[in-house]
């Protein structure tokens, strides 16, 4: 049962639309919170008194927006890395960050990522990093999410090494999990880690009941280097003294061998999956975090998002860090999703709007096992809600799933909240504790401006960077 609270502290959000999610929308519709809960969902004709109203007018109330995979402390990244082949990008991504990004400027990046996204209705962020950047951002600023901490080590005698700094991280950061953020791993990716680590950060994230997330099946390099030890990845690892061979018939039966194919896992990416491989990570409960535009940006092709859901796989969407993508925009992830899958199939019958903004939400939840909490608008579940303004450009609305995948551009966040707090108000971001900005209560009234700007100046001393490497 939820908890009860008194008719004072029970909000009544109305909107010409309602759209819950797990049942059909609702015009003219009605949300009641009560504290940080989900208290009573319908049409408004029908809805309990008391308690403030909060009229939204002509908007759509939707659950808040479910985003599986981001790099948010690489958000001053946006549009550096344009045009790269993807092991070119791998190699000058490392080098950016080892060489110009302090941890305040990863700190700077994440808040101004957790802010967009919050703008754009991102209620939950699954994050992945090797620092502790995006955890604090998302704590800062009231969000929800998984903050993955992100180990690497593609030589086997790294294993012990780097197992004990991953240990090390986590536990000082589960120290500081609250209600709304909590703690995972990832082992990064078959290019960066060994079978050996796989193995163990399996057994670590089994034994302290952990949520892992991993970057599989992506692209070609990392196929050549899996399957017959050859590629661009293969041929950098040896240059740096690692013995490199063949590994697996396919990325997935590596994790498979690791332990790693089973339920707490999420698998980013998945492009290069076939149908027999997409029903096994359905039978094995394994999360997907789909990212379409990253996937395009990168050149890694499209990845068969009918065949997991064919299967019945627990299914997300991701707009991946800024530096491939270069928005964080869910509700274009689901209609670039739509789209290239009935380009692929060339078929219009196939998926809906409803379909791929269910993926925005509950299928994120579901991916994340956050389904019980959040991904839809039902008694007793989380408050995290989004209400979406309908601009003229919008106009007319008849089907509300429809409009926020194909007519999104015409849509304005208007509100959002993250466990009954208001996180977003006409516009501005607001958060539990931002630096530099003023407090008033459990709200700060607006993100401090100057993060921009630093995240602006960060930005324009990798570009200086990027053309003296290009020049020399």
């Amino acid at each position: 049962m939820p908890e009860r609270h008194p008719l004072s502290a029970r909000v009544r959000l109305h909107a010409r639309w309602v759209v819950p999610v797990a049942s059909a929308p609702i015009a003219d519709g009605t949300v009641i919170v009560e504290g940080d809960r989900i208290a009573w969902v319908g049409p408004r004709r029908e809805a309990p008194p008391g308690g403030r109203n909060d009229e939204l007018g002509e908007a759509i109330l939707t659950p808040g927006l479910v985003n599986t995979h981001t790099h948010l402390d690489l958000t001053a990244l946006r549009g550096a890395l344009d045009d790269l082949a993807f092991p070119d990008w791998v190699g000058t991504l490392i080098a950016i960050k080892r060489e110009l990004l302090s941890a305040d400027d990863l700190l700077d990046a994440a808040m101004h990522g957790v802010a967009e996204g919050l703008a754009a209705g991102v209620t939950t962020f699954a994050d992945t990093a090797d620092n502790d950047a995006a955890f604090a951002a998302l704590r800062a600023l009231g969000a929800r999410g998984i903050a993955f901490r992100e180990v690497f080590g593609p030589d086997a005698a790294q294993c012990e090494t780097a197992l004990a700094g991953l240990e090390a991280a986590v536990r000082t950061m589960r120290a500081e999990e609250t209600s709304l953020v909590r703690v995972g791993v990832s082992p990064h990716a078959p290019y960066s880690v060994s079978d050996a680590l796989f193995a163990a950060v399996a057994a670590f994230a089994a034994r302290e009941r952990l949520p892992v997330a991993v970057h599989i099946a992506e692209s070609e390099a990392e196929d050549q280097l899996v399957k017959t030890g050859s590629g661009v990845f293969a041929e950098r690892l040896r240059a740096r003294g690692i013995a490199v061979g063949a590994r697996a018939a396919s990325a997935l039966t590596l994790l498979d061998r690791a332990g790693l194919l089973r339920e707490q896992t999420l698998l980013i990416h998945c492009v290069r999956v076939s149908a027999a491989q997409a029903a096994q990570v359905a039978s094995a409960g394994c999360g997907v975090a789909h990212c379409p535009v990253s996937n395009a940006v990168l050149g890694h092709g499209v990845a068969p998002l009918l065949d997991f859901l064919r299967a019945g796989a627990r299914v997300g969407l991701g707009s991946d860090s800024m530096a491939s993508n270069n928005a964080m925009d869910l509700l274009a992830e689901a209609r670039t999703a739509l789209l290239q899958q009935r380009a692929r199939s060339q078929r219009a019958d196939l998926l809906s709007a409803r379909e791929l903004f269910r993926l925005a939400t509950l299928g994120g939840a579901t991916a994340l096992r956050m389904e019980q909490e959040v991904g839809s608008l039902e008694v007793g579940k989380q408050a995290d809600l989004v209400a979406f303004g309908i601009g003229a450009s919008a106009v007319p609305v008849t089907d509300p799933e429809s409009a926020l995948v194909f007519a999104s551009r015409g849509l304005q966040v208007r509100r959002v909240l993250v466990a009954g707090e208001t996180r977003v108000r006409d516009g501005e971001v607001r958060g539990a504790e931002v630096r530099g900005a003023e407090v008033r209560g459990t709200e700060v009234r607006g993100v401090d401006p100057a993060i921009a700007v630093r995240v602006q100046a960060t930005a324009a001393r990798v570009a200086e960077w990027r053309r003296a490497q290009r020049a020399g």
